[in-house]
């Protein structure tokens, strides 16, 4: 589902001699520079979809991330799409798909974006101005808002989130006494305020830096296969239960047993190491996997809540067991999206860690979606 089309969009037709018709002047071809945090995939899975628009468009995208380039080749074979190699923000550090390191996260922050701020924002600026770009695209870097008034470009923001409100519980956590942190919290708002436009998506958390706001649907992935091919391309019946286990490419070091499935259940790993050894009703699933395909040839969903995983759940009708993670504040909004559409049960860690699944995934199909 992809945000619907304001009325004076350029790509709305017109058959009444407005701006649309033949006698008018067909809008020149712009260039985009998109801004994407290296956080997550569930930030690259959505800024695919929305480039992939823009390029059909006609227009010219420069994406600068940290995210490996594969993840954009792959998807986006045009010779409209640059791809460029730049670590901005570091998001929050994790030690495994569960928790996160408050401390860690802000001074990995600190010595990412706030020790070489200078540098960073007249490189940026300078670097806008060589590719001409017309507009800049924020999910959700901080410090380019602030690059981009400089080189005098509006820019926008996309997400669900910004790291000003997730770090503000990091801060706590880690004491006031680091005086840095406070600095540096402040001026994540400072750069997001200006920003002209926030396109907020659903599951949204409290994002006060933005001035002016747009509320935007959901932003995912397009499914490729059917349940049936997906199944038979896996050797797995029609009638057999399967649940998908999606946290993410953390290393977890999990072992998973046997006995943890219901009886005759399947489960499909995401994200396993080539060394991970696995019991036989668990099945491998490779690195390139479109998720999206064996998401919605599943019956459930096993993991934990981030925005890639809630909206594609919601958008595949996939009931969602999940379990909390620490420090993430992102996670209760998005729980509460999931809520109103009765579209999840939350698995206790204790229960997780002990391989006590089985109530929550027989629960799991009850779900009316």
């Amino acid at each position: 589902m992809d945000p619907e089309l304001p009325a004076n969009s350029p790509a709305m037709s017109s058959s009444d001699g407005g701006p649309s018709s033949a006698s008018a002047s067909p809008p020149r071809p712009l260039v985009f520079a998109f801004y994407l945090t290296g956080h997550g995939f569930g930030h690259a899975t959505r800024a695919i979809e929305v480039v992939r628009h823009l390029i059909a468009a006609g227009h010219e995208v420069h994406v600068s991330t940290a995210v490996p380039e594969f993840v954009f080749t792959a998807e986006l074979r045009s010779p409209r799409v640059h791809v460029r190699k730049v670590l901005l923000d570091c998001g929050a550090v994790q030690s495994d798909p569960l928790t996160v390191d408050p401390l860690a996260s802000l001074e990995k922050y600190h010595q990412t974006a706030v020790v070489p701020r200078e540098s960073i924002l007249k490189t940026e600026a300078e670097w806008l101005g060589a590719v001409k770009a017309d507009l800049v695209v924020s999910d959700v870097v901080p410090v380019v808002c602030r690059a981009a008034a400089d080189a005098g470009i509006r820019s926008v923001c996309i997400g669900n989130f910004s790291w000003d409100y997730i770090y503000a519980e990091y801060i706590v956590a880690a004491g006031y006494h680091h005086r840095f942190i406070v600095w540096q919290h402040l001026q994540i708002a400072e750069d997001y305020s200006h920003c002209e436009i926030l396109l907020r998506l659903p599951g949204y958390c409290p994002m006060p830096a933005f001035r002016d706001v747009i509320d935007v649907p959901l932003v995912v992935r397009g499914l490729r296969k059917s349940r049936s091919e997906v199944r038979k391309d896996l050797g797995i019946a029609e009638n057999a239960k399967v649940v998908i286990f999606n946290f993410g490419g953390q290393p977890a070091g999990w072992k998973l047993k046997q006995e943890w499935l219901p009886d005759g259940w399947i489960c499909l790993v995401c994200g396993a190491s080539d060394s991970q050894e696995l019991p036989p009703n668990f099945i491998k699933l490779a690195k390139d996997t479109y998720t999206p395909d064996v998401m919605a040839a599943s019956d459930c969903m096993l993991g934990k809540v981030g925005y890639g995983t809630a909206s594609e759940a919601l958008a595949y009708k996939l009931p969602f067991v999940f379990v909390r993670r620490d420090y993430f504040n992102e996670e209760p909004f998005l729980r509460n999206l999931l809520e109103h559409y009765q579209n999840s049960i939350e698995m206790i860690r204790r229960d997780f860690l002990s391989g006590h699944w089985k109530p929550y995934l027989l629960r799991a199909l009850t779900l009316m979606l």
